[in-house]
């Protein structure tokens, strides 16, 4: 049987329509999953759209909709940016589903027969955006510290679970687990909190009707977040498909924001424990895109529509910028500027070139016919070792989420490629060394074989495109990590030459 691998994204908001934030998290989790599967595993990766709160609720009704209908429509928005954005997502789940309704009912009413869920009354500053309550020494000058807004006092007879009951074996199972909450900054962040006593939680609303009836009473709603956080379980079958679950759980990443590692790295571990499931095996807290020093976020009203970006750059273009101009453990500056740099850089100069010239000598010296290698020289042998030493560094660096540095290394081999063309001067060899150059082609076309592997979970599009222009002929999409190694290109291959892979983007 296969290894396993399952990865997920926090599920989206139903209130707000998709901006470039969102797209970077669930196109990490995208290049995860395409990875796993590149090295054998059978890999599951679920995202989704989190349906229930005042705030759908609210904003439903300004649009003259029933709340169920809203979120139709939002979910097909949805659906539609990932679909243009390549998102190979294998479920996506919507906790307005029967199939989540169910195992959140199940689950609760589990922790409340246990004596883990009480009734009381609750009261403090709530967020309305972060559907949050905080305490007074969370607020940043009076305000919320996610959105910069006025919380608001609320007291209501809420539901609660016994969080404090945790707070010991949390802090153990994170202090002898150094990999469960990545990377490290986040992980010292939740210890100091814990540290800092746990309190019990409320986990119902019962000023709203948009929402999971409580199993235990029904004029009491599932808080959104309690509700968001057992999707994880309920989109890999929990309750309604035991084999399925028995594979896939527990998660082996979480893709989460940093702003809510809060709610992943504390309440969700002890709500599993108090279910008695078992924990994930890792949480991973990106940074945030920012425009000018400033979240990308609707209530600032700086977000960028990826579809735009799309038309202008292409969804490659999107993704390799995305994935390779920021580091994905902290936060970085989005700008056209940088996009448009990086673009015509690395992908129109350094890898749209080196396809072209390749093709292009291909077709000029051997009539479109790869030939077969001769004599092999040391300058050979560095272009090969190249190969593995990329093979090497691309799982290092995908094991720690590291997409920047696991691209620079896919760069390496391309720009080892480029001044391989530089130093060997095929053009001269046509007029003094035939054979010599008929390796030097091979050489070129089995090494852009390579690499079009190695980019495919990052640049799907990209990588299947390069490999229709070489004349391979199976979809690059059914190699695998063990055919990106030298093995030649193959005999009676004829390369076909095409459009332009990365066209250079004018910039004034």
């Amino acid at each position: 049987m296969k290894k396993k691998f399952y990865v997920t994204t926090a599920i989206v908001y139903a209130n707000a329509i998709p901006h470039i934030g969102y797209a970077n998290e669930v196109l990490a989790a995208d290049v995860i999953a395409r990875y796993k599967r590149l090295c054998g595993f059978d890999t599951f990766f679920l995202t989704g759209m989190d349906e229930h709160s005042s705030n759908v609720q609210q904003k439903a009704l300004s649009m003259g909709l029933d709340p169920k209908k809203y979120c139709d429509q939002m979910a097909d928005v949805y659906k539609d940016v990932w679909k243009r954005l390549n998102i190979s997502y294998d479920d996506f789940i919507r906790t307005s589903q029967e199939r989540h309704i169910q195992v959140v009912q199940k689950i609760l009413r589990k922790i409340y027969d246990k004596g883990e869920i009480y009734k009381g009354f609750y009261e403090g500053w709530y967020c309305t955006s972060c559907e949050a309550f905080y305490l007074e020494s969370d607020l940043k000058e009076g305000k919320c510290p996610v959105h910069k807004i006025d919380p608001k006092w609320l007291k209501e007879e809420n539901y609660f679970f016994r969080l404090s009951n945790y707070q010991d074996k949390l802090l153990e199972i994170i202090e002898n687990n150094p990999e469960f909450i990545q990377p490290n900054v986040r992980r010292n962040e939740i210890i100091n909190i814990i540290k800092g006593g746990l309190k019990d939680i409320s986990i119902s609303r019962s000023t709203f009707t948009w929402g999971i009836p409580c199993p235990f009473d029904e004029k009491h709603v599932v808080y959104v977040w309690v509700d968001a956080l057992i999707n994880y379980v309920s989109g890999v079958g929990f309750v309604l498909d035991k084999k399925k679950f028995k594979h896939f759980w527990p998660a082996d990443v979480h893709i989460i924001g940093k702003d809510i590692t809060r709610f992943h790295c504390i309440i969700w571990p002890a709500m599993l424990m108090s279910a008695g499931l078992e924990l994930p095996r890792k949480i991973f807290g990106h940074g945030f895109l920012k425009i000018q020093g400033e979240k990308i976020s609707k209530t600032k009203g700086n977000i960028i529509d990826p579809l735009m970006l799309i038309d202008e750059f292409g969804v490659d273009g999107l993704r390799y910028f995305l994935l390779r101009h920021i580091p994905f453990d902290t936060d970085g500056d989005f700008s056209l500027e940088a996009m448009k740099y990086r673009f015509n850089s690395d992908l129109a100069n350094d890898l749209g070139n080196l396809l072209n010239r390749s093709l292009a000598m291909c077709e000029k010296y051997f009539n479109a016919e790869v030939p077969e290698p001769g004599e092999e020289l040391q300058i050979d042998k560095d272009l090969k070792g190249q190969v593995d030493i990329t093979c090497g560094k691309l799982d290092e660096y995908m094991a720690r989420l590291s997409f920047n540095q696991a691209l620079a290394s896919i760069w390496e081999l391309i720009n080892k490629a480029n001044k391989y063309i530089d130093t060997t001067a095929p053009w001269k060899l046509f007029k003094e060394d035939k054979q010599r150059l008929a390796t030097v082609i091979h050489n070129l076309i089995e090494t852009l074989r390579i690499i079009s592997i190695f980019i495919l979970p990052f640049m799907p599009g990209a990588a299947q495109k390069m490999w229709q222009q070489l004349g391979l002929k199976e979809p690059v999409t059914k190699q695998t990590i063990k055919d990106a190694t030298w093995q030649g290109i193959g005999k009676n291959v004829r390369i076909r030459k095409d459009k332009i892979l990365f066209p250079r983007i004018e910039v004034e």
